[in-house]
């Protein structure tokens, strides 16, 4: 990742800490250097915003709003910043460096990626983007270029440069900040950013990876944001034959045109991710795309910049413009992506084919219109409650292909069940055409079913079912509900959510088990208590020496009067009796020096006195001096008499 490049801030030390060793990265708003910070001795990453945007207050409090933003997130997928400051005309964050290469290297090296490696890059990534989300924040600018691969593997989002807080997205009136490739429809239109704008880009990069290309394209960018407005992102498989339809269906919720249609988030996407994940076959993840590498070039779509929005009326822009600032073009005479549009001071393309069609009738061609009318069409299947795989294979029977998928509430169709399709069932269409389904996503407003008492498996598959999500599991004792089943959820059974809401789980750990002390008893009376009490038993390897005599247990793994599971192992150790301890000779010492002598040893004491006594010196003692006894044991001491 590192490019050592001519730069006057190599080798020089910011804000009197920061050594600048080696340019990384050059962007529209940024540069990214390779740095040490000399106070902490530690690598780090700086990013330095050009001297020319320093000098504009809206774009140095975006800047401040990253490390503000960033720095509250502390999520293993973010890069982390340390640190924000000025040095001069320099306004720079310090953030966490990550040594290995963007997604973007690994498409131009690559290519197109196997399903997996793209399900591996996808899935850590949006668990950071979820963690932005669910903290209030929108990226508004992923990108490949903005995904860090770290040499250990590791997964990281960058640059939340154009971040913005949820709950103060606004329309701005005459211009969007952004990258072209990767910008969602309402970000051009109204320049409306909540969270699904960072979800259309997850679906346009997740096919851009199943791809090894872009979906739009074109010599401008303007040609590309027209694109964004008018025509869907296509299938992989359509690029890629053989990706499974799985794949097709990720990209279509995430890249929908319209905001409604996609999951509401990045959480809700890795959800919908990782189900996808679990019906794929080893062979669908890991088979070889095409060995065809993505095109390599650098251009305006892939630079984050200022891009003026169409406008209605007399409204000013508001945002400096870039090279990007292209105004949008009219609907051309062949829209990208084969949409039909207006001849130039002409016709429709329709009204063309009724004229030609006309001619063709007042000529009497029958043949060439019964042709036309009849043996180049076919009727849509009729697939209205079936899965989205069985419609697939009946649109496929017919010879007609399935362009995308729409997802929609329904209260009279089950959650996945086919509702609908474009054109409508019935309807003629040409013999190779392609069909949109529309899916059910069940009720807008769901249900939470009572699952007390259901296997943990059982439980989270009847959630899926009704549309919900499965939550974070704990665990705890229960002495009605059996080991591995739901005692509760959160919410509640019966409670109102919207699909694809999370809902936790409490599974019992089953009744709980007093555990008795069994440290003392003969080992084989120790065992059978504790088998009685449904436990398990496991003598340790060696045995201690301890106060308690030979054979008995001298500890238990698991403590006496705490609780433990049916089934729980409890390993007892073997006491193979006191050490025998030679005793040193006390005499004509005085009690209390003598006590701590043979209390050092590890032996109890005691001491006697005659009935009369004035002496404090110890006069003899139970165990002559110089031999063993156990560890433990007691010896007593006599102070002298009269």
């Amino acid at each position: 990742m590192d490019t050592t490049l001519d730069d006057p801030l190599v080798g020089r030390v910011l804000d009197g800490r920061y050594r600048i060793d080696a340019r990384i990265a050059a962007g529209g708003m940024a540069t990214v250097y390779r740095a040490l910070d000399t106070r902490l001795d530690r690598v780090l990453a700086l990013k330095v915003m050009h001297p020319a945007l320093a000098a504009d207050h809206g774009f140095v409090d975006r800047f401040i709003r990253e490390a503000k933003s960033v720095a509250r997130l502390a999520h293993p997928n973010v890069v982390a910043v340390f640190d924000q400051g000025t040095d001069g005309g320099y306004v720079y964050l310090a953030m966490e460096y990550v040594s290995g290469c963007t997604l973007r290297d690994v498409l131009r090296e690559r290519g197109a990626l196997q399903p997996r490696a793209a399900l591996d890059i996808l899935e850590p990534v949006l668990a950071a983007l979820g963690a932005a989300h669910r903290a209030g924040f929108v990226h508004r600018d992923m990108k490949p270029e903005n995904v860090l691969i770290g040499d250990d593997g590791r997964v990281k989002v960058a640059d939340f440069g154009l971040v913005r807080s949820v709950d103060t997205v606004t329309q701005t009136t005459g211009a969007v900040l952004g990258t072209v490739s990767y910008l969602a429809p309402e970000q051009i239109e109204s320049g409306t950013a909540d969270t699904r704008v960072d979800v259309y880009a997850c679906g346009v990069v997740l096919y851009e990876m199943l791809t090894g290309t872009k979906p739009h394209t074109g010599g401008t960018p303007a040609q590309v944001l027209y694109q964004h407005l008018h025509a869907d992102v296509p299938p992989p498989s359509a690029t890629v034959p053989g990706l499974p339809a799985a794949l097709d269906g990720l990209v279509a919720q995430a890249a929908a045109r319209a905001p409604e249609l996609r999951p509401y988030d990045a959480a809700a996407l890795l959800g919908l991710v990782r189900e996808a994940r679990a019906g794929l076959s080893a062979a669908e993840l890991d088979a070889v795309p095409p060995q065809a590498r993505a095109e390599v070039r650098s251009s305006a779509e892939d630079r984050t910049g200022v891009i003026p929005r169409p406008v209605t009326s007399e409204r000013q822009p508001v945002e400096h413009t870039s090279r990007l600032a292209a105004p949008l073009p009219p609907a051309p005479a062949a829209a990208p992506g084969g949409l039909a549009g207006r001849l130039p001071g002409g016709p429709s393309r329709r009204g063309l084919f009724l004229v030609l069609a006309g001619v063709l009738l007042a000529l009497g061609i029958g043949t060439g219109v019964w042709y036309i009318s009849s043996g180049q069409f076919t009727q849509v299947p009729h697939v209205l409650g079936k899965t989205e795989a069985q419609a697939r294979k009946q649109l496929s029977a017919a010879g007609l292909g399935v362009k995308g998928v729409d997802r929609r509430f329904s209260s009279s169709f089950e959650r996945g069940a086919v509702m609908g399709s474009d054109p409508a069932p019935g309807e003629q269409i040409r013999g190779n055409g392609s069909v949109t389904l529309v899916l059910s996503r069940g009720p807008e407003v769901v249900s939470v079913p009572n699952l007390k008492g259901k296997p943990l498996g059982a439980a989270k598959a009847m959630l899926t079912k009704e549309g919900l999500a499965p939550g974070m599991v704990t665990r705890t004792f229960d002495e009605d509900v059996p080991l591995g089943a739901v005692i509760r959820t959160d919410p509640a059974a019966g409670e109102k959510r919207a699909p694809d809401t999370a809902v936790a789980l409490v599974v019992s750990k089953g009744r709980p088990v007093p555990v008795p002390g069994t440290v003392g008893q003969p080992v084989e009376q120790a065992r059978a208590d504790l088998e009685r009490l449904g436990l398990k038993v496991e003598l340790a390897a060696e045995q201690v020496h301890s106060p308690q005599p030979a054979g008995r247990v001298a500890n238990q793994s698991v403590a006496a009067n705490t609780q433990a599971v049916a089934g729980d192992t409890v390993t007892l150790t073997v006491s193979k009796g006191p050490r025998q301890v030679q005793v040193p000779d006390v005499t004509n010492q005085d009690v209390d020096s003598a006590r701590r002598t043979l209390e050092g040893l590890g032996f109890k004491v005691k001491v006697e006195r005659p009935l009369i006594s004035f002496s404090n010196t110890v006069a003899s003692q139970s165990v002559p001096a110089n031999q063993p006894a156990p560890e433990g044991s007691t010896i007593t001491i006599r102070t002298k008499g009269l």
